[in-house]
Formats: structure tokens, sequence, C-alpha cells
């Protein structure tokens, strides 16, 4: 599936501009962005049930929408699924996984029993779909979703109403069905990590925009901005000015290529890539090329999160509140004054705009 220059407006404003976009067979590709940002509307475009003010749509390299010409929904070869899933209440769970199928009525029901199976639904191929939880209902509306073999599948949300517990065993179970079938996948999600762990690839959208694409190492790794950054983990912020194409921090100097002489700029660090050690009667480790300047701070409060600990300190230099993660317990206590390092090759500079 391709999309090119995808526009939609409602009056003066731009809810989806200028986005393209493609989709491989057996490729899971993520729209990932706040709510709002436009990623449900081109979703729905896609599907046919909202026409684009511009732009046009492919699928196996054939037209199937424009400003002119457009398929109908029912004959592009689309699956759906949203997160309400929409199960038919009146219906067995057999039929409605048969609800797009035709054909004789034997291949319909051979194939209702493959999907079932495959989702581990098989024992309940009778039922109704009340008497289902949740993830049941959900593993119901990806088959039923599948059961024509769609070319291209779109996934609106689809796990945000299932509570926590299940979400990551359901969401694994999808992906491999998915797999499986060899669609190309375009998933809709406000979470990361979500996108994290199901994309191949991740169009990260803003304002109605794709502003950054790419595999999901890459997005997270090399992000195009300080927002690209921060909608993946929490962060902190070093500002500074550029003097000799240099920044001095309490962290020592840092490169800020391409800023004017004068210029402000951001130096963004996550919590997991500061190092903590101990205050040595007002001295703290030696520099290194690694790990740069150590700079003094004192705890302002410490919890604990489960699987780390969250410490935050008001450093000394500028009195601004650093927060640094460690694995499993470390709470010490209000006061205590403590040493901080940072990753330098996990820094990112951004000029402030």
């Amino acid at each position: 599936m391709e999309i090119r220059n995808l526009t939609r407006r409602y009056g003066d404003l731009t809810v989806v501009d200028d986005v393209s976009l493609a989709v491989m067979p057996g490729q899971v590709t993520c729209l990932l962005g706040p709510s709002g940002c436009g990623k449900s509307t081109t979703l729905r475009m896609i599907a046919g049930v909202e026409m684009q003010d511009s732009g046009s749509i492919y699928t196996d390299g054939q037209l199937i929408c424009d400003t002119v010409y457009r398929i109908p929904p029912e004959r592009r070869h689309i699956g759906l699924m949203f997160q309400d899933f929409a199960l038919f209440p009146h219906l067995t769970v057999a039929q409605n996984v048969a609800f797009g199928l035709t054909g004789p009525k034997a291949e319909q029901r051979a194939r209702v029993e493959e999907l079932l199976a495959r989702v581990d639904l098989l024992r309940y191929i009778d039922d109704y779909p009340h008497g289902l939880s949740g993830g049941e209902q959900q593993r119901v509306a990806l088959a039923r979703a599948l059961a024509p073999r769609p070319r291209l599948m779109l996934m609106d949300e689809p796990f945000s109403g299932l509570d926590n517990r299940l979400r990551d065993e359901i969401r694994d179970q999808t992906l491999a069905v998915l797999k499986d079938e060899d669609a190309a996948v375009l998933l809709v999600t406000h979470e990361p990590e979500e996108a994290m762990r199901m994309a191949d690839e991740i169009a990260l959208m803003r304002g109605g925009r794709i502003i950054q694409q790419g595999a999901p190492y890459n997005i997270y790794n090399a992000p195009r901005d300080r927002d690209a950054v921060a909608f993946f983990s929490d962060i902190n912020v070093i500002r500074g000015r550029v003097s000799g194409a240099l920044t001095q921090t309490p962290f020592g100097q840092f490169l800020a290529p391409g800023v004017p002489e004068g210029g402000e700029v951001e130096i963004i660090i996550r919590p997991q890539h500061l190092r903590i050690d101990f205050d040595r009667n007002g001295t703290g480790p030696l520099p290194t090329p690694e790990h740069g300047t150590p700079a003094r701070g004192v705890v302002e409060r410490a919890r604990f999160m489960g699987n780390e600990s969250l410490v935050e300190f008001r450093m000394d230099y500028d009195g601004s509140i650093l927060k640094a993660t460690v694995p499993n317990v470390f709470l010490p206590k209000p006061g205590k004054p403590l040493w901080l390092t940072i990753r330098r090759d996990r820094c990112f500079v951004f000029p402030v705009r």
C-alpha cells in the first residue's frame, strides 16, 4: 500500500498535511503520535470511509482513490480493526468471523475454523461475544478482519481497551498471526511502547505531518528534535549558550555544530543514561571521555517504581532538577549529596527555536 501527498481539511483546519507513506507485505508500520495529530483520519481515508482533499492511495501499484476516481470501501480488500472490536452481539463467534466471506458454506466454515484455531478460540466457535472476555473478543475481531485475506490490515488502537495484564500477551499473539498472513499492516497508536514492540517501521506524526520515519531503533536513538525524544521517554534538559562552537555545562563542554555564536541550545539526556556516584568529602569521580565531567547534586526525593528507582536531584551548578533512574532499589535520603555523570554518546544537542 502506498499513499502519496494525502491531505484532509475541515474548514480552515488542516488535519492531515501532505502525508506520504508506503507499507510492504509482511511489514507492520505504525503511525505513532499524540491524540489529534491526524493518525485516525489518515486511516479512515485509506479505508475509504472518509475522502481526502488531495493526494492518492494505491494498493499493489493500482490506484484505488484520488480526488476523481474512487473504489468503494467494500471492494478495497482492506481489513479493519478498531479499539471497540465492533462485534455483532446477535451473531455467534463463527458467524462474526464469517461475516465478510463469500463462496460455498463449507469453505467459509473451514476458513473460520482455521483462524479460530490460530487465535486459540476454536472451542468458542458457537458461543456469543457477550460470553467472552475482552482479550477473547479482540482475537475474534482479528480473525474476522483477516478472514477475507485482505491485502492490507488497518488497526486503530486495537489494544487500548485491554487491561495491562493482557495487553502484551494479546499484542504478541496478534503480531504472530499477522506475520503468518503476510498482510501489510498499518497500526495507529499513541503508545510508544506498543509501536516499539510491534512495528517494523514507525512513522512519527505531529500536527498532521509525518516528521520522522524509520526502524524503531533508529527513531529512538536518532530523534529529529526534542519533542521526538520526549515522546518515547522522560528527558532531562540542560540549557547553554554557544561560544566558539562549544556549549559550557556543569558536565563539561559540548559541541554545537551549526549553531551561531551566542545561540541557545538544549542538551537532552534520558534519565537512564545518568550515572550516580558517591560524594567523597566534596569530590566526585574523575572525568572520563565517556562520561565527561561529574557534577554534584542533592537528592530531592527518591521513589521505587517496581523494576527501577527514580531519583531527583537539585544541581549545585544552577539549581535545576535532573532525574536519574537506577535498576532495582536505590533510595537515598533527601538532602544527601551525590555526583552525576552522563553518557555523552547518549546526549542529543538541539538548537532552541
